[in-house]
């Protein structure tokens, strides 16, 4: 089982930034393409952004093209989700995908 564990949520303003993260502690991610997805209140899953393992080719939900980057660095099994120009509609919690999904972080976008 590989433990997933997500961090750097919080509450921003509209057209705020965040940095989230994700760390395989002990297991290495080089091999691997990872994902972040979400989940907004009362609404099912959502896939938002995959990473494919060297980092080179991405990948992002329509909604979130252009505000949304991820990247990984495969020395410390960490994967990012920087966040831009968010929006309230961005508000839920957002997973790293592998294997399963972590606690999550939860984003919470208002004024």
């Amino acid at each position: 089982e590989v433990q997933l564990v997500e961090s750097g949520g919080g509450l921003v303003q509209p057209g705020g930034s965040l940095v989230l993260s994700c760390v395989t502690p002990g297991f290495s991610l080089r091999g691997y393409y990872m994902n972040w997805v979400r989940q907004a209140p009362g609404k099912g899953l959502e896939w938002v952004s995959g990473i494919r393992r060297d980092g080179v080719e991405t990948h992002y939900a329509d909604s979130v093209k252009g505000r949304f980057t991820i990247s990984r660095d495969n020395a410390k099994n960490t994967v990012y989700l920087q966040l831009n120009n968010l929006r309230p509609e961005d508000t839920a919690v957002y997973y790293c995908l592998f294997r399963g999904l972590g606690q999550g972080t939860q984003v919470i976008v208002s004024s």
